[in-house]
């Protein structure tokens, strides 16, 4: 299947960039509010407001950007001989990796909004912020990866 993208890869490519960003963008501000919702617990006027922010950026960013940004790859995965046993691929099973585990930050943090929407949470805000960071450390991993292919 290499190059089977033709003329429409470097159009494959911006879509998967563009959507890559939307679901960054998304993924950097859902932490945040989490903290936020969960340090307004207490205040029933917000919480109301805090679970539709999250249900919205869920729905219409992070979800949809998630899925744009997997199908997309794979075609340029597809279209770099992934899955025909190209050799000097290295840094794309790396990125993948990398990729999968984006993609498990993003299933814990909406797992998260879930709980914080009933009322559970179960780690302190000081753990929180600390997981704001995780998103821009993968990501700066992938970039690396998708820039430079080490191996």
């Amino acid at each position: 299947m290499t190059n089977f993208l033709g003329a429409a890869y470097l159009w494959v490519k911006a879509a998967h960039v563009i959507f890559m960003v939307f679901w960054m963008a998304g993924l950097f501000i859902l932490p945040r509010y989490l903290v936020h919702h969960q340090e307004g617990l207490d205040d029933a006027a917000e919480r109301p407001r805090w679970v539709a922010r999250e249900a919205k950026l869920r729905a219409m960013i992070l979800t949809p950007a998630l899925v744009a940004v997997w199908l997309l790859g794979l075609a340029l995965a597809a279209n770099a001989g992934l899955f025909d046993g190209q050799p000097g691929l290295g840094w794309l099973h790396a990125k993948l990796l990398f990729v999968l585990l984006l993609t498990g930050y993003h299933g814990w943090a909406v797992g998260y909004t879930k709980k914080l929407a009933a009322g559970r949470p179960t780690l302190a805000s000081s753990r929180l912020r600390m997981l704001n960071e995780v998103p821009a450390l993968l990501l700066a991993v992938i970039v690396a990866l998708a820039v430079v292919k080490p191996f």
